[in-house]
């Protein structure tokens, strides 16, 4: 991308920032962001956000590393006891909608599966909710095979939340990408 994604500007601010600012606006009680590859300037630029930060020294080992990285640093705390989920959202979607956390949020505790996933017009997307009965799964799953891997393994435990948001389907990776979405606004 030339710079690093978190740090891309959308709607005004950057990524990391727009996606803190709607994730205040829910349910969800603490936001920890992992940073890996140009983790010091991002630190720098996200210091003033009311967010936990987590380095991750194994960030080449992809997306899996960061997942291991927060639940790691969840597990140290003296509260873990009472986490009962972890919300995961990928920087290169940029787009979260607060009402749609929270709809996840409510379904997460009234059906009782162990992952809740978005979909809009038949495809899934971000965040995803992880019980607390997967982490040590996820933290035991091989990092080349990645979250999907306990997503797949747990069909019949997922429910899937119907959505007209498409921006849980809007997956931003290369610059071509970028600049269709900023010509498209």
């Amino acid at each position: 991308m030339g710079s690093p994604k978190a740090l891309l500007p959308i709607s005004g601010m950057p990524f990391i920032e727009e996606i803190v600012r709607a994730l205040k606006g829910t349910k969800v009680d603490d936001i920890i962001v992992v940073v890996g590859h140009h983790a010091a300037e991002i630190q720098e630029r996200i210091a003033h956000l009311p967010i936990t930060v987590v380095v991750n020294e194994d960030y080449k080992k992809g997306q899996l590393s960061s997942l291991v990285a927060a639940l790691r640093s969840l597990q140290s705390r003296t509260d873990s006891a009472k986490i009962d989920g972890l919300l995961v959202h990928l920087v290169d979607h940029p787009f979260i909608s607060p009402p749609l956390v929270d709809e996840m949020i409510d379904r997460f505790y009234q059906s009782r599966k162990l992952i809740v996933v978005p979909r809009c017009r038949g495809r899934r997307g971000h965040p995803v909710l992880f019980s607390r009965a997967l982490f040590s799964e996820l933290l035991r799953t091989p990092v080349d095979q990645g979250a999907k891997a306990v997503v797949h393994a747990h069909r019949d435990q997922t429910l899937e939340v119907e959505t007209e948001y498409e921006g849980v389907t809007i997956d931003i990776d290369t610059p071509e990408e970028y600049r269709r979405y900023l010509e498209g606004r």
